[in-house]
């Protein structure tokens, strides 16, 4: 017996619900790029294989898959030169074929992606860490994606460009977290050594600045470390003869 439409609303609001909380919860960019091919498979009915391809620095590679074949399929579409995948990546919409052996747009990557097992592809594009990226699904059967089953692939492609831009957010907001660190911890480590000189010799603190940087430029060392080491060891800056 079919399931009303109530039945469907209320499955596809769950499942977006499920999807939504797994591409939400903190990860890193390429977690997150698996995540979204494995819940591809999971809840898009009929989807055998998942794959993310992104164009940048003018080369086009699989970021995540969820099985090898899908390199492979991937591999296929760029020695051809064609493909839903890189239509997709080109900025056309939503390019499904549902028989690719019989498609007339993809005459040498139909057949040879029929004759790998594939008969369907349904691509997304998507935008990976700025990059111009495609969401792939792969299925066995041919017409493989109804109108819901493209709904559900749609709504995972929106929700994955939005977790996509979140990870990049995290992780940039890590790297400037990490840079700030390191440059409060440089300061601290400069002002010390500094502090050791003046002390020393009795010198003002511009004095022992340049005397870091002066051992810094002679040695090809970052100042940070020339402060480092004078200040684990007491040892002098070497910096080198004096004019």
């Amino acid at each position: 017996m079919s399931e009303s439409a109530d039945d469907m609303d209320q499955q596809l609001i769950s499942g977006v619900a499920d999807v939504a909380a797994a591409l939400f919860s903190p990860a890193s960019l390429e977690d997150t790029l698996q995540r979204v091919v494995e819940l591809a498979v999971s809840s898009v009915d009929d989807c055998d294989f998942a794959g993310i391809l992104v164009a940048a620095d003018q080369t086009v590679v699989t970021r995540a898959a969820s099985d090898p074949a899908v390199i492979a399929l991937d591999q296929l579409q760029l020695r051809n030169r064609e493909g839903p995948c890189l239509e997709a990546l080109a900025g056309a919409g939503p390019v499904y074929s549902g028989d690719l052996g019989t498609d007339l747009r993809y005459p040498g990557f139909g057949p040879a992606a029929q004759a790998a097992g594939i008969r369907s592809a349904l691509a997304y594009r998507l935008l990976v860490d700025g990059a111009d990226g495609a969401l792939n699904l792969y299925a066995q059967l041919p017409n493989a994606y109804g109108s819901d089953d493209r709904a559900k692939a749609a709504i995972l492609a929106a929700l994955a460009g939005t977790a996509l831009n979140a990870a990049v957010n995290r992780r940039d907001a890590k790297a400037r977290s990490d840079n700030l660190e390191q440059a409060l911890l440089s300061r601290e480590v400069i002002g010390q050594a500094q502090g050791i000189l003046i002390e020393r010799e009795r010198i003002t603190a511009e004095q022992a600045f340049d005397i870091l940087r002066r051992a810094s430029q002679h040695l090809n060392e970052k100042l940070r470390d020339i402060a480092q080491h004078l200040v684990d060891t007491g040892e002098d800056p070497d910096t080198g003869p004096r004019r």
